[in-house]
Parts: C-alpha cells; sequence; structure tokens
C-alpha cells in the first residue's frame, strides 16, 4: 500500500462469495463468520483497514439486521454483494433485489447512512450453457461480469429502488459496467416504456448523479475517465484496484501518468 500510495483499504469477500451459497441457513452463517473475521482482521489498523459486510441475501430483513450489526457493532463502511443470489434446490434459483420484497434491506443501508457495492460473479451453469457456449472466453471479466451486472444495476434504477429510497447509495465498479457510455440510447429507449407502467419516474442517467457512484476498478482507460467525468461529475467517481484480481502497482502507474495536478491525483 505504501509503495503505491494507498492510505486506506477496504477488504471484502471475492466473488462469488455468499451469492453462490443456495441454502439461506447456511449462507447467513457463512456470511456472519466471514464478517467476524474481516472484523478481527482490520482491528489492530483500522487507519489503514475497513471493511463491507458480506451478506446472505436470501431473506431481506435478515440481510438488513446483519448489515446493521457489521456497520454498528463491528464498524463496518457499508456491504458488498455479488451481484444475484443463488437460492434453490438445483441451485438455479436467481434472487435479484429490485422487487419490493428487498425495501427492507434497502431503507436499513439508508437508515446506517452507508453504501452498498455490487459486484460482478460468474453465472450459473444454466447460462454458461446458453449464452457462452459458442464463445467461452467472453465469460467473466472480457464481456459476461458487465453483461450481467448491468442488468441488474438498471433493474434497480427501472423498477423504482432509487424513487422509494432517494437517499440510497450504490457503488458500481469498471466504470459504471459501460451502462454510462450508452446514456442517450437507455434514455431514449425508456421514455418509451412509461406508458407500460414501468415503475421508474425520472431518467435513466439522472440516478447516476445522485443515488450511483462508479470506481476505477480494473479499467484503467484515462480517456473514459475524461469522458466519464464530463458527464457525471468528478465526484461520482471513485478510484479503486480490484486487488487481486489487478495488481495495485498498475493502478498507481496509471494514476501517475494521469493529465492532473498532484491536488486533483490525491483528491481521486
Amino acid at each position: 500500500m505504501d509503495e503505491t500510495g494507498v492510505d486506506y483499504m477496504v477488504l471484502s469477500l471475492a466473488s462469488p462469495g455468499i451469492q453462490s451459497i443456495a441454502n439461506a441457513s447456511v449462507a447467513e452463517e457463512v456470511a456472519t463468520r466471514a464478517n467476524d473475521k474481516f472484523a478481527e482482521m482490520v482491528s489492530n489498523n483500522t487507519a489503514r483497514f475497513g471493511a463491507f459486510a458480506a451478506l446472505s441475501m436470501h431473506n431481506a430483513s435478515q440481510a438488513a439486521n446483519e448489515l446493521r450489526r457489521c456497520v454498528k457493532e463491528l464498524g463496518f463502511h457499508g456491504a458488498l454483494l455479488n451481484d444475484f443470489q443463488q437460492a434453490g434446490p438445483q441451485n438455479e434459483t436467481l434472487y435479484y433485489y429490485d422487487s419490493p420484497d428487498y425495501d427492507v434491506f434497502w431503507e436499513a443501508a439508508v437508515d446506517l447512512d452507508v453504501p452498498v457495492y455490487l459486484h460482478p460473479r460468474s453465472p450459473i451453469s444454466a447460462i454458461v450453457k446458453l449464452d457462452y457456449s459458442h464463445a467461452p472466453w467472453l465469460l467473466g471479466a472480457p464481456q459476461q461480469f458487465a453483461v450481467e451486472l448491468s442488468t441488474h444495476v438498471a433493474g434497480l434504477c427501472t423498477n423504482g429502488i432509487f424513487d422509494r429510497f432517494p437517499g440510497l447509495k450504490v457503488v458500481v465498479g469498471h466504470f459504471g459496467e459501460r451502462l454510462p457510455s450508452d446514456f442517450w440510447r437507455i434514455d431514449e429507449m425508456l421514455s418509451r416504456k412509461v406508458l407500460a407502467g414501468m415503475p421508474m419516474k425520472r431518467n435513466f442517467s439522472d440516478y447516476w448523479r445522485t443515488n450511483i457512484y462508479e470506481t476505477t476498478t480494473g479499467n484503467f482507460w484515462t480517456e473514459l475517465l475524461h469522458f466519464h467525468t464530463s458527464i457525471l461529475g468528478a465526484d461520482r467517481i471513485l478510484y479503486s484496484v480490484d486487488y487481486p484480481f489487478v495488481m495495485m502497482q498498475q493502478g498507481a502507474a496509471w494514476v501517475a501518468s494521469l493529465p492532473l495536478t498532484e491536488q486533483h491525483k490525491l483528491d481521486f
């Protein structure tokens, strides 16, 4: 961290984490143990390390309670969810968090005033077979991560989560999983869905200026940073590396190369 100019690091459970555990009671127990371990790991150096809670998302009320425990008792900064929650006897039931069933969880995040980071994960075998068997090299970071998670994030917007919880803060990595680069088309085409009963009350792009933050995790493209800064503002973009999947030295070298003042680099 010292070598790469990082003062503070937030630890989280690697993908797919708890979201791959289909048994609800097992998922809840493993999440609790993981969070207790995180608290133990950072306890001797809280000036340099913090943590995001790992949560089972089988039951929104239980997830809300565990988030409260992690924030109020363990001092965590929020939660990180690895996309959808697997469930069911065959591990093929997928829970997304954009229905009213999850309102109690989002309400807790707002009450605690902490962010929820949505991170990609590997797909279930049925999706691999249907969508990626023709080109398996697209799985993961090259394509599948952005495709799957961007749909989940768009679902939060279109199903009215941010309208019901205007104080909610969500963080999306990899420069927003490509969504900000397509704002015009998304806004235009979603405007045609209003008469069909879509719950979203504002333009899709609006939520990225009030509720959604993006990070640079594993996407060190200077021209894209300039473009996203121009449409979102610098305060909506957070520096992040995605270690250990991307090396911290690579992120540090990119920041050093940016045509910014030293103060702007420190603010970034």
